[in-house]
């Protein structure tokens, strides 16, 4: 699951090395906080979020099919 939402964040952005991505294990789920350079983070999250919308859609699905819940954070 990670390397699928590294693929796809790595696909988005300018800068590829400024890419982190920590995974956390919680009593709820799994917990992807998503770190990329601040001059890509308007292209992560896109017009009235709907890329980080649409990119967390994708991840979820996996989880559910994983039977895990996701949940992704995009910080600075």
């Amino acid at each position: 699951m990670k390397e699928t939402l590294e693929l796809i964040i790595k696909s988005l952005v300018d800068d590829v090395e400024a890419v982190s991505i920590e995974e956390l294990e919680t009593e709820g789920g799994l917990t992807l906080k998503v770190k990329v350079a601040s001059t890509d983070m308007g292209r992560i999250i896109g017009k009235q979020g709907r890329m980080a919308k649409a990119i967390r859609d994708v991840i979820r699905a996996i989880g559910i099919k994983e039977k895990k819940k996701v949940t992704i954070e995009f910080v600075n």
